[in-house]
């Protein structure tokens, strides 16, 4: 069965002739080609254009079981294609469900486009109760503080104004989600007139500025003249031609480059350049190479001031400059701290990273003569990856990844999401499209369905998306897979089963530690175990193929070769790996030692 046969309308397609038709119509116009939702009555004549009016085509409906779901693949999708989906929320209470979800998209900076629907504003047409405790006034107050536009229009003309707004400023940098709530009486009016909508074309998102020539002089002259410049490549554009420009930056001024596991794959992990593997943690070396900086450039890199907080709590002393280039500052409020501290900063440039590295380029080639500070040979040696002393016992965390490195060979994996103490120092990204970065906001539950959506996007690519996924965040999303066994989107989800909310274990062991108390008595109210939640039932319970959990790594090995082949013919499967409680890299923690 082909994806588009999948929950096929019959009979002819409807004539627009129904408010609803137009929001539709502006999806199919706005080159949507999905959108996910869980059903509810509020915006069931959006449901019906869907259907009638566009044939579930462009876009074509996702069911999921949660809104929460709804969003984390929404936010999947477009982490894996820099391309906006659309999302339905049912009424006030669909959308307090997915507002973590949108925090999350938020914090991440992808776009995405959320339809809402309130019961009906005017009284008359309000159905006793359900109506009335489904209506709210004002619903994008809700979410107003982490999106960034909210409309509720009152005639079709104003949904076509609003989609078209909605949609420009979701896309234009920095990307973030925007919602337009649909009043269901709205929606069910019948059209009297034509309604015009115009070219979209005409509409596009707005492109990033960039930075002025003085600015490009400044930023030229002062990495030229570093002794020991460092790189903190934050967010950035998934081209592979954006990427080798990044490459040819760095190799260019001989500057060493941090990355973030919170982010994107952005440059190439193997590469000699690269200093340290992806950050979750700042390490004592990550701290070493940051202190021994002369120059500093943040490239779209969210936390910087938390970056030099960790090497000195006199941050204007950690280097002698510092260039920030982010257009972050245009989304922050007073509501969400996801601004994180206010560095120093001796060139702040408005622009994106990769524009900015676009403008500046040419100028340093013209200046070095094409000839890169970094010369080629030497550098890091790679050493075959290698499982823990016990991993024919009991796996270690870091055994994930190392039974993906040895697998991996001529495939093309994407990692969707990674768990927290990800180790990062066995799997090397060599491709913007080789991992995706994390949740945005920390919500518990979005790892399932950011997988279901990277591997939506991806579907048909030769990719093979892979989930690796804590337990935790395994069974609050579990339900998210339904989805993929029923429209038939193939992604490997491997969970790292330590049977615990361990992160919350560090931080009891820390306030233990702090007040002198039992460290010993970290686990209690932590463990999810007594009983064990089995993980491939929950699996197999929503139509996804398992098998039984696996504890050593030949077990690991035979179980991924069989998962690789199952994705590999279409469908999606689940991996239980129980693994040691603990991280494979040591977190941070307030008050730990």
């Amino acid at each position: 069965m082909t994806f588009e046969a999948i929950e096929k309308p019959e009979g002819e397609r409807a004539a627009m002739s129904w408010t609803s038709d137009v929001a539709a119509e502006m999806l199919k116009r706005l080159g949507i080609e999905y959108i996910a939702l869980n059903p509810g009555a509020s915006y069931r004549g959006l449901h019906d254009s869907l259907v009638n009016y566009l044939g579930n085509r462009n876009p074509q409906m996702l069911l999921c079981l949660n809104e929460d779901h709804v969003l984390s693949i929404a936010h999947g999708y477009a982490k894996a294609s820099d391309k906006m989906m659309a999302c339905a929320l049912h009424s006030n209470v669909g959308l307090m469900h997915g507002l973590m979800g949108i925090f999350n998209a938020w914090c991440d900076r992808v776009p995405m486009l959320i339809l809402g629907a309130t019961g009906p504003v005017a009284v008359e047409k309000r159905r006793p109760w359900i109506d009335w405790i489904h209506t709210t006034k004002d619903q994008g107050a809700l979410l107003r503080h982490f999106t960034k536009w909210d409309d509720e229009p009152r005639s079709a003309p104003s949904i076509v104004e609003g989609m078209l707004r909605a949609a420009q400023l979701s896309l234009t940098p920095p990307c973030a989600p925007t919602y337009v709530c649909l009043d269901s009486g709205l929606q069910e009016e019948a059209l009297t007139k034509e309604v015009a909508i115009p070219d979209v074309s005409r509409y596009a998102p707005m492109q990033a500025p960039g930075a002025t020539a003085a600015q490009l002089e400044r930023a030229a002259s002062i990495l030229l003249e570093s002794r020991s410049p460092v790189l903190l490549m934050g967010r950035g554009e998934r081209g592979t031609d954006a990427w080798a420009r990044r490459v040819r930056f760095a190799e260019l001024l001989g500057a060493r480059v941090l990355t973030s596991i919170r982010e994107r794959a952005i440059f190439p992990t193997a590469h000699p350049l690269h200093a340290a593997p992806p950050i979750q943690w700042m390490s004592p070396q990550v701290k070493a190479i940051v202190a021994s900086a002369d120059t500093l450039v943040g490239l779209d890199w969210p936390e910087l001031n938390g970056t030099l907080l960790q090497v000195s709590r006199d941050t204007g002393s950690v280097c002698d400059s510092i260039i920030n280039v982010t257009m972050d500052s245009t989304l922050h409020n007073g509501w969400s701290m996801d601004y994180f501290g206010l560095p120093p900063v001796d060139l702040a440039i408005m622009s994106t990273a990769d524009t900015f590295i676009g403008q500046l380029l040419p100028i340093i080639e013209a200046r070095t003569g094409g000839q890169p500070r970094w010369k080629a040979g030497g550098g890091k040696v790679e050493h075959a990856p290698q499982y823990s002393e016990s991993a024919d016992i009991e796996l270690q965390p870091r055994d994930v990844e190392v039974a993906l490195a040895k697998l991996r060979g001529r495939h093309e994996f994407t990692l969707a999401h990674v768990p927290l103490g990800w180790a990062g120092d066995v799997f090397h990204f060599r491709h913007p499209l080789d991992f995706l970065g994390h949740d945005g906001g920390g919500g518990i539950g979005a790892g399932p369905g950011l997988t279901v959506g990277a591997a939506l996007a991806l579907r048909g690519t030769g990719r093979i998306v892979l989930g690796i996924l804590g337990d935790g965040d395994f069974i609050q999303g579990a339900t998210a897979l339904w989805t993929a066994a029923h429209y038939e989107i193939p992604a490997l989800f491997i969970i790292s089963n330590n049977r615990s909310n361990f992160n919350d274990e560090v931080h009891q062991e820390a306030v233990a530690k702090m007040r002198g108390r039992e460290v010993d008595n970290r686990w209690i109210g932590q463990r999810i175990d007594n009983p064990k939640v089995d993980l491939c039932a929950l699996a197999k319970a929503q139509g996804v193929a398992s098998s039984r959990p696996v504890g050593t790594a030949a077990e690991l090995e035979a179980e991924i070769a069989r998962g690789l082949d199952v994705v590999a013919g279409g469908q999606p499967y689940l991996i239980d790996a129980r693994v040691a409680t603990g991280y494979a890299n040591p977190p941070l923690s307030r008050g730990a030692d």
